[in-house]
């Protein structure tokens, strides 16, 4: 069984996708960790994320990457952002990603477009977003609670921007896959969300 979960930035999709995973004991891919680790090699090298000559070379990294704690900083997040709108970047990271699909059992992949790319075959598939303030309140109080001083403006400004450069890139743009549930977690609490993930995953793939 595969399941997609794609969505815009602090939506929920990564921390459902991992309860999904957990849930049907399946191998958990989180796709946006390739594109944070290719913007923090381009950034380590002194590159620019906006060119794709500077992002490409950095599409071969180590596995040892994806550990790396500034992974999850809000500068790797804007790096990734601008690597990944690069066509040549998608298409270098794109066979890594399917072979994980592949596993025996299936996999969980969250991203941007695993359901309209990576996995257009899917068994289920799921479109997770909330409103830009409530995904904004939520990476807001995630870097607080991490000792990051932010101001909550700033964070709004940058989930804006992010949503404009990911549903605007003309190669695999942000978007609901046609036959995607739509989860929308702007009101809903973690466990809600998850038990309304389950409960749409089974209608799929257990009519």
């Amino acid at each position: 069984m595969i399941i997609a979960v794609d969505g815009p930035a602090a939506s929920g999709k990564g921390t459902i996708a991992r309860a999904l995973a957990d849930h049907y004991g399946l191998p958990y891919l989180d796709t946006g960790l390739l594109y944070r680790a290719v913007g923090i090699a381009v950034l380590r090298h002194g590159g620019d994320p906006e060119k794709c000559a500077d992002a490409l070379p950095a599409c071969d990294f180590s596995a040892a990457m994806l550990d790396d704690p500034e992974i999850r900083s809000e500068a790797a997040s804007r790096a990734a952002s601008a690597v990944s709108a690069h066509r040549d970047v998608r298409a270098a990271l794109l066979e890594r990603q399917r072979a994980f699909t592949r596993q025996p059992g299936g996999a969980v992949l969250d991203g941007r477009d695993i359901g309209t790319v990576i996995a257009p075959e899917a068994d289920a598939k799921l479109f997770v977003t909330a409103a830009p303030a409530a995904r904004a309140a939520r990476r807001f109080a995630e870097l607080t609670a991490r000792g990051v001083h932010v101001l909550l403006d700033h964070v709004l400004h940058d989930i804006e921007a992010r949503d404009a450069r990911d549903s605007g890139r003309s190669v695999a743009p942000l978007m609901q896959a046609p036959d995607a549930d739509l989860l929308d977690t702007t009101n809903m609490t973690i466990g809600d969300a998850v038990r309304q993930a389950i409960f749409l995953v089974e209608a799929r793939v257990d009519p």
